[in-house]
């Protein structure tokens, strides 16, 4: 059992010198294609007279209104900004023709990783264009037909409503599983008897931020209170998080309350379980610092019934239970090792001076460690690569599990006397495969094995490292077709995430296939602000330090001009989320740095974000407008309030009516800020989906029609014509 809680948006990717080429945007032709001119008329978007001050500097919010998704008037100022969106994507001549491709690429087998219980395997399989994932299970070491256990695709009738986890109990008797609708990110919780594949009347609602650690006949979980009255679901602030206790056959009204902090409105409260249920493992954190308090109880100790024991008491460092040895706890740890080590803690003697460290940190990043079949097997990142290798429950090293290529594996989870594990491999251009491995012989075998219609054969994946501003190296992955003539006009994705602790590691994309394809270039930095290199890299971007983010992302586009890449005019840059952040600010600090941009479920408004559902948890990585330096920070890139009258890239924003982590006021009213600030010929749409949240449980459907646009907007900006023959 091992809960990761380093804070994420994504609860499904650097101030001075730069490289010793200079690149001059005068050097290009600053033309845009004649071919993709098509007038767009904006609707008017009224202007509010909301004035803030901060610490006495007066900041217009005009747009204030927008924040109300339920507001007549917000709902049909989508309505108008979606039909002038659409209106301009329809009359580009090639979106049909690359809808077809894509949809043709996407009918493809793909497998999720396989969990074993009681003999049986547990797996996800969408057979091609299902909108969502199918739930099947199969007698473990049998090739027998597989039979569905869950059909996601029949909980609504669009195919919006996913399958969002799956929690069973270690007597391999129930299931419980998470349902999420329109993508947001209130999950319903339900379970199925594994015996009889019906489903209990169990039904628990207003869950968040939560798993299911089983104990005895029920689970605890993590829970708010429902919306009070005339409180909006999709965009209220989220406060008072609580574990419950759930025991099966009972409503929800009679679970059992095991912690709240009534003073503390902000935080996180998680529960989790070791595989043996000796220990009930508390996580809190407390929407201030980045990291996490660490307390169990040993549910065999009657003295404990109602107290937690400290095990790490500070909210600085990250801290994750991995497992227990008997009465002792492995716990994966970033205090004193910013690339994590595992250390083993007695609960009965926590101080520090009493801790055995397992598996010392090294050079490398620590990503996540398994405890199975009698073995840690331990996650390494070699430069944002998957490096996997085993050891024993004491830390002696075993062996390196051999991968087929440089790229991503993840998996590897089982129980202490499971004999193999599954894992799935991938990389840009190798299909996400998954392969059953035996630990005893270290030996991998493919269990499935997509079959796509690409040829990865003729694609190449370097790694470059570049420059930033302030002399710091970046590494980048660069893929494209074999041969590819470094002539400055290759149409180029640049992606990136750069916060948040978190890896962009190598990852098969069938969406981005079509790019390549297409004769264009996937560029991926690992910017600071993610965890490749450990604590101190994630740090390193964040406040007061996100400028350096901005920074290397500003130095990759240059790098691949200078190189000859690309150029400006055939330059995407995109990103989600704290990516969307990312090229929201890129895009107001140099309007001259590409000719498409891809600011997706961004986080606009840096001064409100704190204030609406869960963004409070992000103040560690931002800070907040609460306090003077912070606000002064924020307010120097926060992408809403730094538009200018200038000549913007061409923008196709795109958020979603049910994103409730990022909600979409941020993207709406940046959406309506732009389009009054640029000055150029170059069109600034928004584009909203309706009925899908962030991101996670995206029907394929919604997904192909997403990216059908989002690749015909480039190209068509870029006045490249995909698939000429």
């Amino acid at each position: 059992m091992q809960i990761r809680l380093f804070p994420a948006l994504a609860l499904l990717a650097l101030a001075g010198c730069r490289s010793s080429q200079t690149y001059s945007p005068g050097a290009e032709t600053s033309s845009i294609p004649a071919s993709s001119r098509i007038p767009v008329l904006y609707p008017e978007t009224r202007k509010a007279d909301q004035v803030d001050d901060y610490f006495g500097t007066p900041v217009p919010d005009p747009y204030r209104w927008l924040e109300d998704p339920d507001s007549p008037e917000t709902k049909a100022w989508v309505t108008a900004q979606n039909k002038v969106s659409f209106g301009y994507l329809e009359q580009i001549p090639f979106r049909a023709k690359i809808r077809e491709r894509l949809t043709t690429i996407w009918n493809y087998e793909r497998f999720g990783v396989p969990q074993e219980e009681g003999g049986q395997l547990y797996y996800s399989k969408n057979d091609g264009l299902q909108n969502q994932a199918v739930l099947y299970t199969q007698q473990e070491g049998q090739q027998g037909q597989p039979e569905v256990l869950l059909d996601p695709n029949k909980f609504s009738a669009d195919g919006t409503t996913a399958l969002a986890g799956t929690y069973f109990s270690n007597d391999h008797r129930y299931m419980a599983y998470a349902t999420s609708g329109g993508g947001s990110d209130w999950q319903q919780y339900k379970v199925m008897d594994l015996k009889s594949r019906l489903p209990l009347s169990d039904e628990l609602n207003w869950v968040k931020v939560s798993g299911a650690a089983w104990y005895k006949d029920g689970f605890f979980y993590s829970r708010y209170d429902a919306p009070k009255s005339g409180q909006n679901k999709l965009a209220g602030k989220n406060e008072f998080h609580k574990v419950y206790y759930h025991k099966l056959g009972t409503p929800q009204t009679k679970d059992q309350l095991v912690y709240e902090d009534p003073k503390m409105p902000l935080g996180f409260r998680m529960a989790g379980t070791t595989e043996d249920e000796r220990f009930l493992v508390l996580y809190l954190t407390d929407g201030k610092a980045d990291g996490n308090r660490l307390s169990v109880r040993d549910l065999t100790d009657p003295k404990q019934a109602d107290t937690f024991t400290p095990l790490i008491s500070s909210y600085e460092h990250n801290n994750s239970v991995i497992g227990n040895i008997g009465g002792q706890l492995l716990v994966l740890t970033d205090y004193k090792a910013p690339r994590f080590r595992v250390v083993l803690i007695d609960p009965k003697k926590p101080q520090e001076a009493n801790w055995k460290e397992v598996l010392p940190q090294t050079e490398q990043k620590l990503e996540g460690v398994d405890q199975v079949g009698g073995y840690l097997v331990a996650s390494y990142l070699k430069d944002a690569s998957s490096n996997i290798k085993v050891f024993t429950e004491t830390g002696e090293f075993k062996h390196d599990v051999a991968l087929p290529a440089i790229g991503t594996a993840a998996g590897f989870g089982g129980k202490r006397d499971s004999k193999s594990v599954y894992y799935a491999f991938t990389s840009f251009t190798y299909p996400t495969t998954i392969y059953k491995y035996d630990l005893a012989s270290n030996t991998s075998t493919v269990f499935q094995a997509p079959k796509v219609d690409v040829k990865p054969q003729d694609y190449v994946t370097s790694q470059v490292f570049y420059a930033s501003k302030d002399g710091t190296k970046i590494p980048m992955f660069i893929t494209h077709k074999k041969g590819v003539k470094l002539n400055g006009q290759n149409p180029t994705y640049l992606y990136a995430y750069g916060g948040f602790n978190v890896s962009l590691t190598p990852s098969f994309s069938v969406a981005r296939m079509l790019w390549l394809e297409n004769g264009g270039v996937l560029a991926i930095p690992n910017l600071r602000g993610g965890g490749e290199y450990g604590e101190d890299w994630h740090k390193a971007g964040m406040t007061p330090n996100k400028q350096n983010v901005f920074d290397d992302f500003i130095a990759a586009a240059e790098y691949l001009k200078v190189q000859g890449y690309t150029n400006t005019n055939r330059l995407a840059i995109a990103g989600g989320s704290n990516g969307g952040l990312l090229v929201g600010a890129t895009m107001t600090q140099r309007p001259d740095l590409c000719g498409v941009a891809f600011p997706a479920v961004g986080v606009m408004d840096m001064l409100r974000y704190q204030k609406f559902t869960i963004g409070w948890n992000w103040a560690p990585e931002y800070g907040t407008s609460d306090t003077y330096a912070q606000f002064q920070n924020l307010y120097k890139f926060s992408p809403l309030h730094n538009l200018k009258r200038a000549a913007y890239p061409a923008t196709m924003i795109t958020t979603a009516d049910h994103d409730d982590r990022v909600v979409p006021a941020h993207s709406f009213k940046f959406a309506a800020a732009l389009q009054v600030a640029n000055t150029g010929p170059r069109p600034q749409l928004i584009r909203v989906d309706v009925n899908a949240g962030h991101g996670a449980g995206k029907s394929t459907k919604l997904q192909i029609e997403e990216w059908a646009d989002i690749w015909s907007f480039a190209y068509f900006n870029m006045g490249v014509t995909p698939y000429k023959k």
